[in-house]
């Protein structure tokens, strides 16, 4: 039992021509239209009152005037006097136009204007005239006044309060790529239109001048104060520099009185250099002759030797030594010759010695005389460049003084200059602004546009009624068409049930409508659905189907008993009715309920033969409930039970059991374990969506396997005429299947069924008489 396919699996792919996702996709607007389709009275209805609404309120309504006056902003101005510092100019046009934008919609203009041209005067304006309209009507027999309205208006207060309307109706803006200003204003009066827009120009223009000459006076009065004070300034550093002059005794430029100082201490600093090097020369000289000890080592020295005395004198002495020598070779030391050679000998050497000591003495002298002179140099040097230093000084005082002049001089002369041009510029102030073109007096109101209103009221009301009508769809989570199954629940359709009328509502003929109506809807809905198990079950020689539904009254029962007995007619079919807490299949047929049923057979009490019964004029068999056990449950669920399904099986080709809904006890669940497929019956715009997806569920989670879904109660007329579902037969089977698929999705549809139908052998149905 485990490998019975269900509808859905390849052997029914022939029945769709298409993939339900797919089609999902590419039929969500056609179900939008649809909807439309359903509702368009309503939303006609809805469109309908919104417009009559929008129209007693477009003429009811104050007319509206607008008048406009235009400016042009002068950004770059000819300027005939340079004042930019006195008070800041624009450097940027645009910040410029824009600041000239909002100075006009300042409340400062508003109120001057209103002040001059007393437009608080204007009946539409006056805040003392009482308030018109429905809303200020009601407010009033309601007994409430104006907030805050003063009992006693004074000018201020009417000021005050004509500006807060007045600015509430004015609207400035610039005309693009130019340097045009629109100034318009609304208002119930034309002519007040135009007074407003003409006055806020005007006032504007006049307050940007006044500005300007304010600006310019107190720059004035300003320049005037600044310039006593440097003038004073100037006089009194111009006579501090006389009285420096005076008291230093400078009479003389800077380069004059530096030249005399300046020059003396250029010659005291070059003889002081050259007193620094003869000295240097000097002292070197008297250092060789003070290192040196002895005689000889002195006579020796270059200094010495240079001397002429002392070269004559040393070759004095050597001409001596050598006649000594001489004489002292040839005579003794008593002769008269040799002591006259030692005489002359002795004097040539005291001769060199005073020589020696001369040239000594004189470099001492020398030595002395050139420090002593370096040393008189320096001073001279440093007294002169003390002088020149102290000039210096003076000369610096002196020109700090005179730029303090300068300085003072300059800062007149440029204040005396502003002020001038100053005193000028008060009587040659240029215009900001000027106006281009005038308002005039409206000469019809631009609103309400009352057509304009009125295809705006019926386009919205469309619009919106018709948003509604989706919503409300949106809204509603309940099936409505086969589609709605299949892409919402992800099942096939076994079959889809047309609501019973009045006349067939009764229980007892609705569960026998396939053989007392065999032409009507309902029956051929029946036989489609006896179609599909056949066709799920090709192979399967026994077939047990079970049959709920999420909660009671969705027609589980009137399904089960009306697909029993077609089934009936051409297989042995028993028809188990397993709701044994609410059994209502042996009062609908009419059975014996003292016959033992289901729960005796189960418990074995009794036979098979003494629990089936027969229903009259069909070949169906019924198994009643029998007497309600103390736990229907553990009944179910016990091998006793799936011992006799089996049994019963060998005995059956077709056995249909109905159940409790799946919603209220686990019965159902029970028993999807045992049987070769359930078939789900649902009720039509009833039962939420949610609730039959949970159904469906616990079933697959309980092994159950889900031959179609039954859509029960759908209302024929209206699933024509909104969705496109069966409208009637033909001359075989369906003449049209009219669903989100289309014509030819319905056509292949038809056709698939009535091959069905002939390989089966299933009879096809005269032409209906007349459709119930």
């Amino acid at each position: 039992m485990s490998d019975v396919p269900v509808l859905g699996d390849r052997r029914q792919k022939p029945l769709f021509l298409h993939d339900p996702s797919d089609l999902e996709t590419r039929i969500d607007f056609v179900e939008y239209l649809r909807t439309l389709r359903k509702r368009k009275w309503a939303i006609l209805a809805f469109a309908l009152v919104v417009t009559l609404v929008a129209g007693v309120v477009a003429f009811v309504s104050t007319p509206i005037y607008e008048a406009a006056t235009i400016l042009m902003v002068e950004t770059k101005q000819q300027k005939v006097l340079t004042i930019e510092d006195v008070y800041n100019a624009a450097e940027d046009s645009r910040e410029y136009f824009q600041t000239q934008l909002e100075i006009m919609k300042s409340r400062e203009v508003i109120l001057k204007a209103v002040a001059k041209f007393k437009l608080y005067d204007q009946p539409t304006l006056d805040p003392r005239a009482p308030k018109k309209g429905l809303l200020a009507a009601f407010i009033e027999q309601l007994g409430f006044s104006q907030k805050g309205a003063p009992t006693e208006w004074t000018e201020k207060d009417l000021i005050q309060a004509t500006a807060g309307a007045v600015s509430g109706g004015l609207r400035i803006a610039p005309l693009r790529l130019s340097q045009l200003v629109n100034i318009r204003f609304e208002s119930p009066d034309p002519v007040v239109a135009a007074l407003v827009t003409n006055a806020v120009a005007q006032t504007y223009i006049e307050n940007d001048l006044d500005a300007r000459y304010q600006m310019t006076r107190t720059a004035s009065v300003w320049l005037q104060d600044r310039l006593s004070g440097l003038k004073e300034n100037l006089n009194k550093s111009e006579q501090a520099l006389q009285d420096y002059r005076e008291k230093m005794g400078i009479v003389v430029s800077k380069e004059s009185s530096q030249s005399g100082a300046g020059s003396q201490m250029g010659q005291l600093q070059t003889r002081l250099i050259e007193a620094r090097a003869r000295r240097a020369e000097v002292e070197a000289t008297y250092k060789i002759i003070k290192s040196v000890s002895s005689f000889n080592d002195l006579a020796s020295q270059p200094v010495v030797l240079n001397s002429g005395q002392v070269v004559e004198a040393k070759r004095q002495a050597s001409e001596a030594a050598r006649r000594l020598a001489e004489t002292s070779q040839r005579y003794g030391k008593d002769h008269p010759r040799y002591v006259q050679a030692e005489s002359e000998n002795k004097s040539a050497a005291e001769n060199l010695q005073r020589q020696i000591e001369l040239v000594v003495s004189s470099i001492n002298h020398e030595y002395e005389l050139a420090l002593s002179a370096e040393k008189t140099l320096e001073a001279a040097y440093a007294a002169a460049r003390g002088t020149v230093q102290g000039i210096n000084r003076k000369e610096f005082e002196l020109g700090v003084r005179e730029r303090e002049v300068e300085s003072n001089r300059q800062m007149y002369d440029m204040f005396m200059k502003r002020a001038k041009e100053t005193n000028i510029g008060v009587d040659l102030q240029s215009v900001v602004a000027r106006v281009i073109d005038r308002a005039t007096v409206p000469g019809g109101p631009i609103k309400p546009n009352k057509q304009s209103i009125i295809m705006a009221a019926l386009f919205v009301g469309l619009l919106a009624g018709a948003m509604l009508a989706l919503l409300v769809d949106l809204l509603d989570n309940t099936l409505k068409t086969s589609l709605d199954v299949e892409s919402r629940l992800k099942e096939p359709v076994l079959t889809v049930l047309p609501m019973l009328t009045s006349k067939d509502a009764d229980r007892r003929l609705s569960t026998r409508l396939v053989l007392s109506a065999p032409n009507s809807i309902y029956a051929e809905a029946i036989r489609t659905a006896r179609t599909g198990v056949l066709l799920s079950f090709v192979d399967i020689p026994s077939r047990v189907l079970l049959i709920t539904s999420s909660v009671p009254g969705e027609g589980k029962t009137t399904f089960s008993c009306n697909l029993a007995l077609a089934h009936a007619s051409t297989k042995r079919t028993l028809l188990i009715d397993a709701d044994m807490r609410r059994a209502s299949v042996s009062k609908i047929f009419d059975l014996d309920l003292a016959l033992p049923g289901l729960s005796e057979l189960v418990a074995g009490s009794a036979e098979p033969v003494e629990c089936l019964q027969h229903i009259e004029g069909s070949d169906l068999v019924v198994l009643t409930s029998g007497a309600i056990p103390p736990n229907p449950l553990e009944l179910l669920h016990s091998d006793r039970f799936t011992q006799t399904l089996e049994a019963l099986a060998k005995q059956f080709e077709v056995i249909i059991i109905d159940s409790p809904p799946v919603e209220l006890v686990s019965d159902a669940l029970v028993i999807a374990t045992h049987v070769t497929g359930v078939i789900f019956v649902t009720k039509a715009q009833s039962t939420p969506i949610p609730l039959v997806k949970k159904g469906l569920r616990r079933l697959k989670r309980a092994n159950g396997r889900i031959v179609g879904v039954a859509l029960n109660a759908l209302d024929l007329s209206k699933a024509e005429k909104y969705h496109g579902e069966y409208s009637g037969y033909g001359k075989y089977g369906y003449s049209s299947y009219k669903s989100s698929y289309g014509k030819a999705y319905g056509d292949a549809y038809g056709q698939a069924y009535g091959t069905y139908g002939q390989t089966y052998g299933a009879e096809q149905p005269p032409p209906p008489k007349k459709a119930t």
